[in-house]
């Protein structure tokens, strides 16, 4: 059996090439799956427009066929609503009150353990 370095680097390349179309395929179907799945997101954007307008339009024309779907929608915005009001408020908490005392010997007040005017101690 003969051995070949030319026939060796020919394989070697087209196996180096098969690779390279392979993932040119793989990139190609990714981004038309991203493309497919652009537009889908589009369509289901332009039919929540379309329900929305035909739920306003009509809001006391409900055709019998999605009365129910309705009623559900607006069960939800309800629901939703009721969570969005139980929510904690997001007020700033309270800075803990710190008592201020008054220096003994200068009289300067400060919260802290030592008279920041003369050095002495605050007390309780």
């Amino acid at each position: 059996m003969a051995f070949s370095i030319d026939g060796l680097t020919k394989k070697a390349k087209d196996m180096v090439n098969l690779a390279a179309d392979k993932s040119k395929d793989a990139a190609e179907q990714v981004k038309l799956s991203v493309a497919i799945a652009g537009e889908q997101k589009e369509i289901d954007k332009n039919y929540r427009n379309i329900g929305e307008w035909f739920v306003n339009e009509y809001e006391g024309e409900i055709p019998d066929a999605v009365r129910e779907l309705v009623e559900a929608v607006n069960a939800s915005k309800a629901k939703i609503a009721e969570l969005e009001a139980s929510k904690p408020s997001k007020e700033e908490p309270a800075a803990p009150e710190t008592a201020e005392k008054t220096c003994p010997i200068c009289g300067a007040a400060s919260d802290s353990k030592f008279c920041p005017q003369c050095g002495a101690p605050m007390g309780e």
